[in-house]
């Protein structure tokens, strides 16, 4: 079986013991929200977010909210037991008429089991006036 990841076994504790035993996996901890890049559609009301985590050993949960300038979740997505160190999310707004202006996108990661392991981001986006509405 040359070739082949763990991750391919049907032995869960295979891939348990690989996840446990690198050392360049983090513990809850120490596992952070390395980089959160924020695009809008040309329509103006959905916007890609693309995360970014350090390495982990267990899987953390996220809170991804786009706030408007009063602090208002105008957007949003929970994930639950993320598997990868990196993904993409497209958010639609929701109750904005106008999606034109300023934003803050905050991404949450935390540990159910763990409370004091836990890490926020927050990354600023502009939506440009658009003619399609």
């Amino acid at each position: 079986m040359t070739g082949k990841c763990a991750a391919t076994n049907n032995d869960p504790g295979k891939l348990n013991f690989v996840l446990q035993n690198n050392p360049n996996l983090l513990p809850p901890e120490k596992v952070r929200v390395e980089k959160v890049s924020v695009t809008p559609y040309p329509d103006g009301r959905r916007v890609k977010v693309a995360v970014e985590l350090s390495p982990f050993r267990e899987q953390p949960d996220l809170d991804i909210d786009i706030l408007d300038v009063d602090g208002r979740a105008v957007a949003g997505v929970n994930v639950i037991g993320v598997m990868n160190f990196r993904m993409a999310f497209v958010l639609h707004l929701r109750g904005v008429e106008k999606p034109e202006g300023d934003y803050t996108v905050r991404v949450h990661l935390h540990y159910p089991e763990h409370t004091e392991a836990h890490h926020t981001h927050s990354a600023p986006l502009h939506i440009p006036t658009t003619e399609i509405s």
